[in-house]
């Protein structure tokens, strides 16, 4: 296996571990309170209540300034403290449009929603010494690590 390998974490035990260690949650595709039956509101939302700081990037909505009572950044660097985990909302496709803005910010963690998998940019997180999930969802994973 190579090194990076390591990176790419695929196991119960990892996920619990990488959960413990999250604190500051950026979301990277966070949609508006107005779309909140979408996964990519109702996540971060879960994740708030549950006391995490989630830190919202949205890549749309240009006028809006705050989600979930939270100021917006418009990139992963442009956050002023670190975070622990990028939380990508972006299509597969799309993710790789993001892979400089997010090793820019150095998060401990990058991980990829249900349904979206990118394993250029998985593997160029995973080389960088950022752990990597994808196609999983943080909000089950975080009720089953609790």
């Amino acid at each position: 296996m190579e090194d990076w390998q390591k990176n790419l974490v695929t196991t119960s035990d990892g996920i619990a571990e990488l959960l413990r260690e999250t604190k500051r949650v950026a979301v990277l595709g966070i949609k508006t309170e107005a779309q909140s039956g979408q996964a990519a509101f109702y996540v971060p939302e879960y994740l708030h209540t549950a006391g995490l700081d989630v830190v919202p990037v949205p890549v749309y909505y240009p006028d809006v300034t705050e989600i979930l009572g939270k100021k917006v950044y418009r990139t992963v660097a442009g956050i002023p403290e670190p975070v622990d985990m990028v939380n990508v909302f972006r299509r597969p496709q799309d993710v790789t449009a993001h892979v400089d803005d997010i090793l820019a910010a150095k998060p401990k963690s990058v991980w990829m929603q249900s349904g979206i998998r990118n394993d250029e940019a998985a593997r160029r997180f995973a080389e960088a010494g950022i752990r990597v999930v994808q196609d999983r969802c943080l909000m089950v994973e975080h009720r089953r690590s609790r």
